[in-house]
């Protein structure tokens, strides 16, 4: 069952990539690489990584997108990844236990939910394409702890107007 829940500023260093739906990996297949750039500067992760979606047109086959690592202080970028916040306020969540083919179900029932609910999202729609202030898909397991995808637990935080 979603839930909202208010957040506050959450300071992370991103990399950002323009993909379509088969090409996720140019963009996830980065986090890796932000981890290990985090150690290299004797910081860490403050959280679980994430998708971030800012611009979203599924007409076009065309994304935006963010992967994103939490860390616990402001940090400068370099080259390609750069240092952002995720912004504060209400986001309704949810998490989804099992494999992340299965997202797109989830995505939709809590966009229904919210609907449900008579939430607004902090979204504008110009173009065909949707443009999110903050949607988030975050991997709370670690593939090298648990490399069977059934069992993976997601996040998604989306937030509200």
């Amino acid at each position: 069952m979603p839930q909202i829940i208010e957040f506050p500023d959450r300071p992370y260093i991103g990399v950002r990539g323009t993909i379509t739906m088969t090409t996720f990996g140019l963009v996830a297949d980065r986090i890796g690489e932000i981890i290990g750039w985090l150690a290299e500067r004797g910081a860490h992760s403050a959280g679980a990584p994430f998708l971030r979606y800012e611009s979203v047109d599924l007409a076009a086959d065309r994304l935006v997108v963010q992967a994103g690592v939490p860390v616990a202080a402001p940090l400068e970028g370099e080259g390609d990844l750069f240092a952002a916040v995720l912004p504060a306020g209400r986001y309704a969540t949810v998490t989804h236990h099992g494999h992340p083919d299965q997202l797109f179900g989830v995505v939709e029932a809590l966009l229904k939910w919210g609907e449900e609910q008579g939430l607004a999202w902090d979204m504008t729609e110009k173009d065909g394409a949707e443009h999110w202030g903050c949607r988030l898909e975050l991997f709370q397991t670690d593939p090298r702890v648990q490399p069977d995808l059934h069992e993976w637990d997601t996040g998604l935080q989306f937030r509200l107007a």
